[in-house]
């Protein structure tokens, strides 16, 4: 049975293809993992902060929600502008109704770790998407520290957390890496006893230790992927610019590659170590990106990103860079399709529990579009050659029908994406930008 087995089709349906050239400077919304964050960490710090490049995607403005139901008072004073009045680490009240994180495994992994530290019950809800997603790695780490948390018996939402009576500091060693999971952990550790330590088997992306020293917080790392927070302080509130996300970003760096006789620069990226791992990746297969005007934004490394034309080659992608890109993989196996040669993806397991699973979603779509493309327990191997064109399922994920939609960029025929509706979760407007970008989009 495929995943198209299972779900009912009721949303939007896209036909993309080459129309114009792919040229010209381009902005990209504010980065999804730092906006979630941001509400977060203003919410509880002390006093009120001012959030600029915030991304106003569903997602993101479901973390804004489920705040307000918590007691914390947050003005919207323009699309990409948050004022919030922050109540403190235990300033938070019980919310009147359950919290909806819709479709946004980062906003309910992490919003579950402040909320095991509560003295009130919380349930977390989700969309359909979410609610199959494996929430047993917060809900684990979490009991250890005192939690009361329990999911479905399988460990999926809803979670129920039942009021704290006092968590206390661990020594945790994630099984996977896991940003998500390392920083749910460090919150619930903001109200633990003790010192906190989660241990990482290989570098995540590091933006709720470089948020929380911006709102005034110490955390300490050491060798060995070993991050560290004492519990019992408090947050001091900050003004913050958010960056445009690399991982929105990344959808128009692989459409310039691609394309013929293409010049773009897209503007103030974030170009987080952690995070840049599709740049490297590309880079690798031939492609040609320049980090331009680098510079900081608070905590934050930004830079404006000129990609222009390039004939791409098929690699191994070392499995090293493969936590830096897991959220970019999908487009960078349209790239991978259009590249001379075989390119390997491993260690992606990952792939396989996030809104869908990605590596049969793009596997089964790259399969359709005529490429040479074979699923694998943890990746993809891709031997790349022409993409004629067809109609493909996005199984009600984002990213996947971003990156068919990119693809299209080289297709001999119109693809035709079904079911595109959640694209506004982490890119409101992408289809128009793409449009300005050169592709003959349009819903049919």
């Amino acid at each position: 049975m495929t995943q198209a087995d299972t779900v009912e089709s009721n949303g939007t349906t896209v036909s993309a293809g080459p129309g114009g050239s792919v040229s010209g400077v381009f902005t990209v919304p504010g980065d999804k993992s730092m906006s979630h964050r941001s509400v977060m960490f203003a919410s509880i710090a002390n006093g009120k902060s001012h959030i600029k490049g915030f991304l106003a995607g569903e997602d993101s403005l479901n973390t804004v929600a489920a705040f307000r139901e918590m007691g914390v008072v947050i003005d919207q004073v323009a699309e990409t502008e948050l004022v919030i009045q922050g109540v403190g680490v235990d300033g938070l009240r019980a919310p009147a109704s359950d919290l909806y994180m819709g479709n946004a495994g980062t906003g309910m992994r992490l919003i579950a770790g402040v909320c095991a530290a509560q003295k009130f019950d919380t349930v977390l809800t989700g969309d359909e998407s979410l609610s199959g997603r494996p929430m047993g790695r917060v809900i684990d780490p979490l009991k250890l520290m005192g939690a009361d948390i329990s999911g479905d018996e399988k460990g999926r939402p809803p979670l129920k957390i039942s009021a704290a009576d006092g968590l206390k500091a661990v020594e945790y060693a994630l099984p996977m890496a896991s940003a998500q999971v390392k920083s749910c952990v460090l919150l619930a550790g903001l109200s633990a006893t003790g010192t906190t330590t989660v241990i990482e088997p290989a570098v995540t992306r590091d933006h709720t230790e470089r948020m929380l020293r911006s709102f005034g917080y110490s955390v300490t790392t050491a060798p060995g992927g070993h991050v560290s927070l004492e519990g019992g302080g408090q947050l001091h509130a900050c003004d913050m610019n958010i960056p445009a996300d690399i991982s929105s970003a990344a959808f128009l760096i692989v459409a310039a590659s691609i394309a013929p006789n293409a010049d773009i620069t897209i503007t103030n990226v974030g170009i987080n170590p952690t995070r840049t791992g599709v740049i490297d990746i590309l880079r690798l297969m031939g492609a040609n990106i320049e980090l331009l005007n680098k510079r900081s934004s608070g905590d934050e490394p930004v830079a404006d990103i000129r990609v222009q034309s390039a004939l791409l080659k098929g690699v191994s992608i070392p499995e090293a860079l493969v936590p830096l890109a897991i959220d970019e993989l999908p487009v960078v196996f349209v790239a991978a399709a259009v590249a001379e040669g075989k390119t390997i993806v491993t260690g992606a397991e990952e792939l396989r529990v996030k809104e869908s699973d990605r590596i049969a979603a793009m596997a089964q779509g790259l399969v359709t579009l005529g490429v040479d493309a074979v699923a694998t327990p943890d990746g993809m191997i891709i031997n790349g050659g022409k993409i004629v064109g067809g109609t493909v399922d996005t199984f009600f994920d984002h990213r996947i029908a971003m990156a068919f939609c990119i693809a299209s960029l080289r297709s001999e025929t119109p693809v035709i994406i079904k079911d595109t509706q959640h694209v506004e979760t982490s890119f409101p407007g992408f289809f128009a930008l793409c449009s300005q970008l050169g592709l003959n989009v349009h819903e049919v």
